[in-house]
C-alpha cells in the first residue's frame, strides 16, 4: 500500500473523528443545558414545598388542641 494511500486514509479517519468530537461536544453542551433547567426546577419545587409546608404547620397550629373536647362542648 503506497504511502500517501495510507496517508489519506488516516487524515479521513481524523476528519471523522473530529467531526464526532463536535457533535459529542454540542451533544453534552444540550445535555448541560437540560442538567441546569432540571436542577433550576428542583430548587423551585423544593422552596415551593418548604413555603408549603410553613403554611400547612401554621394552618395545624390553628387547630384545637383537642377536638374531641370542643365537639362535646358544642
Amino acid at each position: 500500500m503506497p504511502a500517501s494511500s495510507r496517508i489519506d486514509q488516516i487524515a479521513e479517519r481524523v476528519e471523522r473523528l473530529l467531526v464526532r468530537h463536535e457533535e459529542i461536544q454540542r451533544t453534552n453542551a444540550l445535555l448541560q443545558d437540560q442538567v441546569d433547567a432540571l436542577t433550576r426546577e428542583r430548587d423551585t419545587l423544593r422552596s415551593r414545598l418548604g413555603a408549603a409546608r410553613t403554611r400547612l404547620d401554621a394552618l395545624l397550629d390553628q387547630l384545637p388542641a383537642d377536638p374531641t373536647h370542643d365537639a362535646s362542648s358544642s
